[in-house]
């Protein structure tokens, strides 16, 4: 049980390293505390939610996925390689594929809101 436990700790501590040094990382932490924010105030339903803590958790997990393999890649090749680079590109281009899909689910779920509101407002 207490290995069980000290995972945590370090599934943690790779969260936190990844806050502290990664600005992506951190970006994306901001918008998902934004479309929180913007999922509480336009009400949205319990399948809505699901569907923003999925973006979220997919887009933070391929985030930090993407700087595992950076710190790997880096690792096993500290100086330039075609191939490393390319490593590193694909894994970005997964979090952009992920970051892409995210926005496309947001809008669909928050833009008919935000356009009734607007329209009730005016």
């Amino acid at each position: 049980m207490k290995k069980f436990i000290r995972g945590f700790g370090y599934a943690l501590n790779g969260i936190r390293h990844a806050a502290v040094t990664q600005l992506n990382f951190r970006v994306h932490v901001v918008a998902a505390i934004v479309a929180v924010g913007a999922g509480y105030a336009l009400h949205i339903s319990a399948v809505e939610w699901l569907w923003i803590i999925l973006c979220i958790a997919m887009v933070l997990a391929a985030e930090l996925f993407n700087t595992a393999l950076e710190f790997l890649t880096d690792l096993v090749s500290p100086e330039y390689n075609k191939k490393a680079g390319l490593v590193k590109d694909m894994a970005a281009g997964a979090v952009l594929i992920t970051a892409i899909c995210a926005l496309v689910i947001g809008l669909i779920i928050f833009v008919p809101k935000l356009l009734l509101l607007i329209h009730h407002a005016a």
